[in-house]
């Protein structure tokens, strides 16, 4: 690396107290922020594309505006439960079984995607049942807005200095102070893009162009499209350092866990085009 270049990767990375206020002894992190924001803001989206008709299977809306303020609190417990118990899990069970206080300990990281999908996807079924909502168009408007969750999540990722990327010369590689002396990749912020804000794009085009008249093709595209962006930036982000890299230095868990994800995405987006035919 030339020293402009190291330089350059020295001062790119902004020392940012993750703790964004306190009120008395309560302290307010910004990764609690993110998830309220991408929640509230993913919710107001949801709304605004429920209260348009004209996108839906016989002009008519899945669900009611009253239907998703109710349905707000589900997918919050749903995303935080999913989202810690599946990085207890598949990341961290072994400590979690040498001291159990572990378990709890969520202002300390440690939340998975694929668990917190999982959850999120639970509660969604339960909710659909419950209220008589076609489950694959509620599936559509969850999908269509979970994308800015992502992005706030994986924004607040890169504030903590965590889950960074594998060592690297490029120009804008950054010294973390938890990932050792070497310039890395920034690969929090390569999630944010792809699995952020390009998926939300796409996913409105698709949505607004008569994505959510087939049930099941926006959930579809969420799925396939998140699972590949993940794959690609696994190979970009360095693996939790208590699992490491899998078969023969090369397969991570993020990349294990993205490829179900694939085969039920792809076959969403077949049954979503079979059922409209």
């Amino acid at each position: 690396m030339s020293p402009a270049a190291e330089l350059l990767s020295i001062l790119t990375f902004p020392a940012i107290d993750p703790i964004a206020f306190s009120v008395g002894p309560l302290a307010i992190h910004w990764y609690g922020l993110a998830y309220v924001c991408g929640i509230m803001l993913g919710w107001a989206v949801a709304r605004s594309l429920v209260r348009n008709e004209k996108l839906w299977p016989g002009n008519t809306s899945p669900c009611t505006v009253a239907h998703l303020d109710d349905f707000l609190v589900w997918v919050a417990i749903g995303i935080v439960l999913g989202g810690r118990l599946g990085y207890i899990f598949f990341y961290d069970l072994s400590s979690v079984i040498a001291d159990p206080i572990r378990a709890i300990e969520v202002w300390n990281g440690g939340m998975s995607f694929h668990g917190g999908f999982t959850g999120a996807t639970l509660a969604m079924i339960l909710f659909a049942r419950r209220h008589g909502i076609s489950i694959w168009s509620l599936f559509d408007v969850v999908a269509s807005v979970a994308p800015l969750g992502i992005f706030f999540g994986r924004v607040a990722n890169f504030v903590n200095g965590e889950l960074w990327g594998r060592p690297s010369d490029v120009p804008w590689a950054m010294v973390f102070p938890t990932g050792g002396p070497f310039p890395r990749h920034p690969s929090q912020l390569y999630e944010a893009l792809l699995e952020g804000l390009l998926m939300f794009v796409l996913l409105q085009i698709v949505g607004r162009a008569g994505g959510f008249r087939q049930p099941g093709m926006v959930t579809g595209c969420f799925v396939s499209l998140y699972a590949l962006a993940r794959i690609t930036v696994e190979f970009f982000r360095e693996p939790d350092p208590q699992l490491g890299y899998l078969a023969g230095g090369w397969l991570t868990m993020g990349m294990v866990l993205s490829l179900p994800m694939l085969a039920v995405g792809l076959w969403a987006l077949w049954r979503a085009r079979r059922a409209a035919r």
